[in-house]
């Protein structure tokens, strides 16, 4: 019989714990960044949860189930790793105490670690009917309202700088918070007026960063800049030179190189300048680039070749006899004077060429409140305004009609922990937050909404924005979660027959009551 490791749950509070810890030296506007080192020796400082979690070695398999589930939301939401974790913890921390103490659990299941193992999944699947069934509602009408609506066609560059500033403030130092913003800005701002919709562009941003971005070492952020034109990553074999006619005579004795002359002489007629390769080129094909004045890059990578084809609307080709007007784009060059250069671009073959030259208001109706929480747009100060205006919205019966602990209060003091732990390094910026939030809620003229207008944001969004469906999705996403982890019954360590020193864990789930009657 393999070993097998019961999981009661205090060791599955303390595996999230153990993350919580690790993430939690980077949480907030203060949190610090964190350095791993590699064992090729090389050093990693970030404060992305998603980094940071990605980066560790997690032995148990609890723990690597509980970091899948974070990274499954961060890749469709863009942010909420640490949160994710803090929100899991302080739930099960949460469900923990109630399991463990007073006067109705005893009542109802006793002391026993039977009685906490079936206690557990009772919560937890309380939380999660009340998530599923009442949440949206709870946020439509109670959070959604103090709000507002950020369209890609209102964007500017006071809402943008808003919009990023949560984004860099857990992510960079806050040294250089403010620089990324207005740089982040400025970028969207010009490919904005580049495009009609600006959704085509904003994904054309995300999908192409990798290759529009070019670090150099040795300066400081501070020294980052936009340029105009596309940054090739490698250096000119060819750098079209002037010859004499004494190097311009080159013998050919293969009936490959010397159909060479031929492409090259198609290449002069389209005004070609430029030639990109994603290959190494031959001896041959340099020479007659050199001898025809024409500029080679050989070796470009790939990534950068797709954002050549996309900006410039050229077709690659692979074979030189292929080559026609289609293939061919004009681009032009901007300096004090004008000038247009011709690339043909190819991705691999004996002549890998590139050529030239051309280069809200729905805030009174209830759709359209709880359509708000699904949709993206929908944004808020923040600083813990959601956390603070959704623990007001929920119920707060003392217990439920089994005599146990309210579900709606564990889930208020998970969603605390988030402005608690923002505001940890001042206690009393937590009540001032709080309070401010509480009566401005009475205002009903929205006043969170007025920062957004002016040209000094306010004192509700010095933090920046978040999104509510992000929250949404958060919560949602942290209490499925929190049902799977207290389930687990049992890891088994199993060995395979080819490889008897490693081990694969299966985990085993208890099964619900409503599953064990259906049995």
């Amino acid at each position: 019989m393999p070993p097998s490791e019961r999981l009661p749950l205090e060791q599955v509070l303390e595996i999230v714990s153990a993350l919580e810890a690790v993430v939690l030296r980077s949480f907030g506007p203060e949190g610090g960044q964190v350095l791993f080192t590699r064992d090729t020796g090389q050093a990693m400082l970030s404060r992305s949860g998603a980094c940071i979690l990605s980066a560790l070695h997690l032995e148990h398999p609890l723990a690597r189930v509980v970091v899948e589930s974070v990274w499954k939301h961060s890749r469709g939401t863009g942010d909420g790793s640490k949160t994710f974790i803090l929100l899991l913890a302080s739930l099960l921390r949460g469900i923990s105490i109630a399991t463990s103490r007073g006067p109705s659990a005893s009542h109802t299941y006793g002391f026993t670690e039977a009685a906490k193992a079936a206690a557990a999944p009772y919560f937890a699947n309380k939380l999660l009917k009340l998530v599923s069934s009442d949440l949206d509602d709870l946020i439509a009408v109670n959070v959604v309202p103090y709000g507002f609506c950020v369209s890609l066609e209102d964007f500017t560059t006071h809402s943008g700088r808003l919009l990023l500033a949560s984004f860099f403030h857990t992510r960079v130092s806050h040294v250089h918070c403010s620089y990324l913003s207005e740089l982040t800005c400025e970028m969207l701002n010009r490919w904005k007026d580049k495009s009609d919709l600006p959704y085509i562009s904003f994904q054309f941003l995300r999908d192409s960063f990798p290759a529009l971005h070019t670090p150099v070492s040795g300066f400081p952020v501070s020294s980052s800049r936009l340029i105009e034109g596309q940054v090739i990553h490698r250096d000119f074999a060819t750098p079209c030179l002037p010859i004499t006619p004494e190097s311009s005579i080159v013998h050919f004795s293969a009936w490959t190189e010397r159909s060479l002359e031929s492409v090259i002489a198609e290449l002069q007629s389209l005004g070609v300048s430029l030639l990109l390769s994603a290959v190494k080129q031959s001896d041959a094909a340099v020479a007659l680039a050199t001898q025809a004045h024409m500029s080679l890059v050989e070796c470009v990578s790939e990534e950068e070749l797709s954002l050549f084809v996309q900006l410039s609307g050229v077709t690659p080709v692979s074979r030189g006899c292929t080559i026609q007007l289609e293939h061919v784009a004009l681009l032009f060059f901007f300096c004090e004077t004008t000038a247009s250069r011709g690339t043909l671009q190819s991705d691999k073959g004996t002549a890998s060429l590139d050529m030239s030259p051309t280069a809200q208001s729905t805030a009174n109706k209830p759709y359209g409140l709880k359509k708000c929480v699904f949709e993206p747009g929908c944004v808020i100060p923040a600083g813990g305004t959601f956390e603070f205006l959704l623990c007001r919205a929920l119920p707060n019966p003392s217990s439920d009609t089994n005599g146990l602990p309210s579900v709606t209060q564990l889930l208020a003091n998970a969603l605390l922990s988030v402005p608690r732990q923002i505001y940890s390094h001042s206690p009393k910026l937590f009540l001032q937050a709080q309070t401010r939030i509480m009566s401005l809620v009475q205002n009903p003229s929205n006043p969170f909404s007025l920062g957004l207008k002016e040209s000094t944001p306010g004192p509700m969004v010095d933090l920046g924005l978040e999104s509510v469906p992000c929250k949404y999705r958060l919560i949602l996403a942290v209490v499925q979660c929190a049902t799977s982890v207290v389930r687990v019954d049992t890891v088994l360590h199993t060995r395979t027959a080819l490889h008897t020193q490693s081990k694969k864990h299966t985990i085993f789930f208890r099964a619900s009551t409503e599953d064990e009657a259906e049995d």
